[in-house]
């Protein structure tokens, strides 16, 4: 057996740097977005849609943490601030003393019906309407393996 790395071949390699950058790219100008029409990061974003989503608007923290791929401390972090925002609010879990859930407020959910449309629009114009519907298709199936591959 080769102690010699399996080096990417160039089409390997165009993947890698095209993902890489469109990535960047994607992440930049939805952030960008978010920030100018109604003040949330991402990551704030994508917090009060995963609350909108749960039941009762609310999710245990350790819970939404693994959804957004986040570490705990980063989650309490957004979570504070939404909060001094009026957006989210934590209760205590009331059979688990250590157990902490994030709640979405009327507030919160009045901001994310306001960013939603803006952002759905800055999705489809930077990532879904440039592709075809087949590159779309194989784009979703080949991130969907990388991610249930990871996850597992």
């Amino acid at each position: 057996m080769s102690d010699e790395p399996r080096w990417l071949s160039e089409q390997e390699m165009r993947a890698w740097t095209g993902f890489l950058a469109a990535g960047a790219l994607v992440e930049r100008r939805v952030e960008q977005q978010l920030k100018e029409e109604v003040g949330l990061s991402h990551t704030q974003y994508e917090i009060l849609v995963r609350l909108a989503d749960a039941p009762e608007a609310s999710l245990r923290m350790t819970e939404l943490a693994d959804a957004l791929l986040t570490s705990k401390s980063g989650l309490t972090y957004q979570i504070t601030q939404l909060e001094k925002a009026g957006l989210t609010e934590r209760r205590s879990c009331p059979t688990d003393v250590r157990g902490v859930f994030a709640v979405l407020t009327e507030a919160g959910r009045a901001r994310l019906k306001r960013a939603a449309p803006g952002h759905v629009a800055a999705v489809r114009e930077v990532l879904i309407d440039v592709l075809t519907p087949d590159q779309l298709a194989t784009l979703a199936d080949g991130l969907g393996e990388v991610a249930r591959r990871l996850r597992e």
